[in-house]
């Protein structure tokens, strides 16, 4: 009989601090998601044509043997300048009429993982997450401490206003002429979504949903105030998971966070195991949708223990939705990548832009 291993030989195994791959040889992948909600029918175009846009940028990558990490990265970034998305350049503004970024990277190989968030002065705040991954022993940077990181590394520091678009300035006031009135946010549920027999969100837009975006019209009868939802003229973050030929997982979120937020929020797309997280023994993963509900069940990690649990990426995808709304009514998509290649795509928004790249070819969608 083999005699016991001792403690210490038995706990060091439970850590790494290198690669974790495969020895077989792996199909690269690349899924991409350019935010989940009531996306109109106006931006559809333009949502899938960014989604693939990026997809063909990282899988160019991919394909020719770079990493994982390589591909999110170049993948997001290609999502962040482009003004479609909430994420960089067109993001969402601040109450005080600002633009701050989050972003997070992270490398399921070596569990390494970098993020910033609260950046004004940075125009690919993933690529400031990568050198937080690279060149850092922390693992998170916020604000103008991201921002002096960033540029003792060789990123432009740039002026607030070239991130700052005049759609935004009037989307903005049209929130805060809204939220003055007491209307309620339909951005993630879409009109109409009904109530809810769940605990609800208290920092979610959907609160106050039933009382406050329903009004009474001269029939007696409920109507949506102002006979639209302001879904129309929203948008959502960005992400990309990835696997490469060596059987590496990356994952990779960025965001321009919530319209009208208060300045310093953070939401959870830049917070490891909520809006993103990689770990080769188990899955990658990116989260989309209303940040807070996401960020006290940490959906990412949630998803990602499913998988390393036994369940299929798909049905681990579909689990944490459905966990997202029934415990808290909240709204959003996930995009989950397993070791293996098998994936996972859900929303329980309208919408969600997303897009899948594997040697057989590119797919894009508005849906799943």
């Amino acid at each position: 009989m083999e005699p016991p291993r001792p403690p210490l030989l038995l706990l060091s195994r439970m850590f790494y601090d290198s690669h974790v791959t495969s020895a077989a040889a792996h199909t690269p992948t690349l899924i991409v998601h350019g935010g989940a909600w009531a996306i109109p029918a106006g931006a559809a175009a333009a949502h899938e044509s960014g989604v693939r846009h990026a997809l063909e940028t990282g899988y160019a990558l991919l394909s020719r043997g770079a990493s994982a990490l390589d591909a999110v990265e170049a993948a997001v970034t290609v999502l962040e300048d482009d003004p479609t998305f909430d994420a960089g350049r067109g993001s969402f503004l601040t109450s005080d009429g600002r633009v701050q970024l989050d972003a997070l990277l992270m490398d399921g190989g070596r569990m390494k993982a970098g993020g910033v968030a609260c950046v004004e002065r940075l125009r690919n705040p993933i690529q400031a997450a990568r050198l937080v991954l690279e060149q850092s022993p922390h693992v998170y940077f916020v604000g103008s401490g991201a921002e002096q990181f960033a540029a003792s590394h060789g990123m432009a520091l740039i002026d607030n206003s070239e991130l700052v678009l005049d759609r935004e300035r009037e989307r903005l006031a049209q929130a805060q002429a809204r939220h003055s009135a007491g209307l309620a946010d339909e951005s993630f549920s879409g009109p109409g979504s009904g109530p809810h027999p769940v605990l609800l969100d208290d920092k979610s837009p959907e609160t106050a949903f039933l009382s406050a975006s329903l009004v009474q019209n001269e029939n007696g009868t409920q109507d949506h105030a102002e006979g639209r939802p302001p879904s129309a003229q929203d948008h959502d973050t960005v992400g990309a998971v990835a696997l490469d030929s060596h059987g590496n997982l990356a994952a990779a979120t960025s965001t321009g966070g919530t319209l009208n937020k208060t300045p310093g929020r953070v939401g959870d797309s830049s917070l490891i195991g909520c809006g993103c997280y990689a770990d080769n023994l188990s899955a990658a993963v990116s989260v989309t949708g209303w940040g807070e509900p996401i960020m006290k069940l940490v959906l990412g990690k949630w998803a990602t223990d499913r998988v390393a649990s036994g369940a299929s990426p798909e049905i681990a995808a579909r689990e944490a939705i459905a966990y997202l709304y029934s415990r808290l009514g909240g709204h959003g998509g996930i995009i989950l990548l397993a070791p293996d290649g098998c994936f996972g795509l859900a929303h329980n928004t309208p919408a969600m832009a997303w897009g899948l790249a594997t040697p057989a070819g590119l797919q894009t969608g508005l849906t799943v």
